[in-house]
């Protein structure tokens, strides 16, 4: 991710808009730093043009332009290396300073387009404006992600073509001073547009995003978000010591408590499990609800001592009394089984498997208890199912 940027007028520059996500603004700052190649494209263009004006007319005014460009192009490229070598080390980038590079090259492009229509010569004084005005193009497609920073761009790149036909003395001229501004305003206005409809766009990503990955009644992860985050914490590093647990909870008598106050009653109860494990997790644990009554949490660093710990306190508050409303309360249990990555597994299946197989034991004991998983455990989940495999699925089968 790309920094934020801090300084006052780049600020202003860069905002999009009220109410939009810091995870969409740190998207669309990214969006203002582009590709090496696209870059490299507006580069060469602008320094040729440069270039080419200044060997046929060699003044000081042309001179100094092609100084300029090359200054500003050299510490753009440089600052668009730095900052993608730092957004890949997660440390702050030259955001700021990237900006307001921005608004100085729109400016020399201006500049040139300028002093290329006020000496004359009309063969430079087509190829500047002709650049400046394909650089309009390129700034409003590239930029739109801070319409106010496109704008200004815009303006400077585009706008110094009105006094420069003022000054070229051809009254032909002055019908700049009516399209030029029409034009400005045009793609000023396309470029906020745009930053509308892309915003609209990405927060209907990852809306479809957290639907996908989240429980709809609960709002924990569902089991895909639960898969995608346990893949993602196994496979990353991590201390050689650090242990990740994972306790797999599943509500014992729930199908009670529907069957005698309602689906509706049911639905509430496990929003009011889901608020309780809430209020039990540390910073960098991670709930889940996988479907029905069972319930996951992913406990990061967390030793076998504080997993039991922690899962013997679930039971606790999960099995306090529910008020379901219209005076009817309910109360139920809960088990847990407990499984400790890498001891039990270093693949999401693996782990999942374990404490599905704790879980079980601790049902078998009698519910409302928690159970560490242990290889006895897996091997017996292991006959139960082949077993159940093997029998005959109603009695009319098996005659």
């Amino acid at each position: 991710m790309y920094s934020l940027p801090r300084w006052r007028v780049t600020r202003w520059l860069a905002d999009c808009g009220t109410n939009v996500p810091e995870d969409i603004r740190g998207a669309l700052i990214g969006n203002l730093y582009g590709t090496l190649p696209v870059f490299i494209g507006g580069f060469l263009n602008t320094l040729l043009v440069a270039a080419a004006i200044t060997a046929r007319s060699p003044t000081p005014l042309f001179i100094a332009w092609l100084t300029v460009e090359i200054a500003i192009c050299s510490a753009r490229l440089a600052i668009l290396i730095l900052a993608r070598r730092r957004a890949l080390a997660r440390r702050r980038t030259p955001t700021d300073v990237n900006l307001l590079l921005s608004v100085a090259w729109s400016g020399s492009v201006g500049y040139g387009a300028l002093i290329s229509l006020a000496i004359g010569d009309w063969v430079a004084a087509t190829l500047a404006c002709v650049s400046a005005g394909a650089m309009v193009g390129g700034i409003c497609f590239r930029n739109f992600s801070a319409p106010r920073l496109c704008g200004t761009m815009i303006v400077l790149s585009l706008g110094p073509t009105i006094p420069g036909a003022l000054l070229a003395g051809q009254p032909l001229m002055l019908v700049l001073f009516f399209q030029i501004p029409m034009y400005l305003a045009a793609m000023t206005m396309a470029c906020f547009r745009l930053n509308r409809m892309l915003i609209a766009t990405m927060r209907a990503e990852r809306e479809n995003d957290r639907r996908a990955r989240h429980d709809e009644l609960t709002g924990l992860a569902n089991r895909s978000g639960l898969v995608s985050a346990l893949e993602e914490r196994l496979s990353g590093p991590r201390r050689r010591d650090e242990t990740l647990a994972l306790l797999f909870l599943d509500l014992d008598d729930f199908k009670i408590v529907n069957d005698t106050h309602g689906h509706a009653a049911g639905d509430l109860l496990l929003e009011s499990v889901a608020k309780r494990i809430r209020g039990l997790l540390r910073e960098g644990d991670l709930p889940a609800r996988l479907g029905g009554d069972e319930f996951v949490v992913l406990a990061a660093s967390c030793t076998a001592e504080e997993a039991t710990g922690f899962g013997w306190r679930l039971v606790e508050v999960i099995g306090a009394p529910y008020d379901l409303g219209s005076g009817a309360s309910a109360r139920i249990g809960v088990s847990v089984g407990i499984a400790l990555a890498p001891e039990h597994g270093r693949k999401a299946a693996d782990l999942l498997r374990a404490a599905d197989a704790a879980l079980y034991q601790a049902k078998f004991a009698g519910g409302s208890r928690c159970h560490m998983a242990a290889e006895e455990d897996l091997v017996r989940l292991r006959r139960l199912l082949a077993r159940g495999a093997a029998e005959p699925a109603c009695p009319s089968a098996a005659a």
